[in-house]
């Protein structure tokens, strides 16, 4: 019995352990991605900054190749972000995603070409290039463009067909609504001098009850007051607001 009792001691102290190590490795992991992703993401930032700062400094060959790494940059930077973000609500973006990492490859190659041109001494073959270059570099970011604006574009719609149909629910839900406020009234008006205590609903008080008949004497001989007017409903408190 006590070795059963080790033995099962053992093997939840071993899960433990081994959970702890498994949780330790995914947070190891966690960190590192977001190290790397901070990386990246300054380094980015400072070449970025120097694309920037050469393309108004310089002129000549080496404006030209800056102007057009930072064009290509922006282009296809801006329309990854508006496809992946787009994809999380519209499912069908997923085959443009597919095109766009396509385009990205011929993207890199030109980029990666255009920063080894950038530290070519030999100025006047890269301008005879220029013209090629340019051209290369146009057809990426129009293709990036493309789906840019394509994406946005079928967002867009979505949005105004949407607002669309909750605009025309809304107006026939307005309808319904007074046509019950008016409904109830007109009822409740229409036979003022019927018993409806039955009908108040459960948010309206009852009508207050009769005074008691005044004991005989002297008293009954005097003018009784005008009768007060008992109406079967208190004002209507406010229905809640449907939202």
């Amino acid at each position: 019995m006590e070795a059963a009792l080790i033995i099962m001691a053992l093997m939840v102290l071993f899960t433990f352990l081994g959970l702890g190590a498994w949780v330790t490795v995914k947070v190891v992991g966690a960190a590192k991605r977001g190290v790397d992703r901070t990386i990246t993401q300054a380094r980015r930032t400072v070449e970025d900054t120097s694309l920037k700062a050469r393309s108004f400094g310089q002129v000549g060959v080496a404006g030209a190749l800056a102007q057009m790494r930072l064009d290509l940059r922006m282009s296809m930077r801006s329309t990854q972000q508006a496809l992946y973000q787009g994809v999380q609500t519209d499912a069908s973006l997923k085959e443009s995603i597919g095109l766009f990492e396509r385009l990205s490859a011929h993207g890199h190659e030109l980029d990666d070409e255009l920063k080894l041109l950038e530290q070519e001494p030999d100025k006047k073959r890269i301008a005879e290039r220029l013209p090629e270059l340019r051209e290369r570099a146009e057809r990426v970011t129009q293709a990036a463009d493309s789906l840019r604006w394509a994406a946005r574009d079928r967002a867009r719609r979505f949005a105004q067909d949407d607002l669309s149909v909750l605009s025309a629910q809304i107006e026939v839900e307005s309808g319904a609504l007074r046509d019950w406020s008016r409904e109830s009234v007109d009822d409740l008006v229409g036979d003022p001098s019927g018993d409806r205590s039955g009908d108040l609903p459960g948010w309206a008080a009852a009508p207050p009850a009769a005074a008691p008949a005044p004991a005989p004497g002297p008293a009954a001989a005097l003018p009784k007051a005008a009768a007060r007017t008992a109406y079967p409903w208190n004002k209507a408190a406010r229905p809640e607001t449907t939202t």
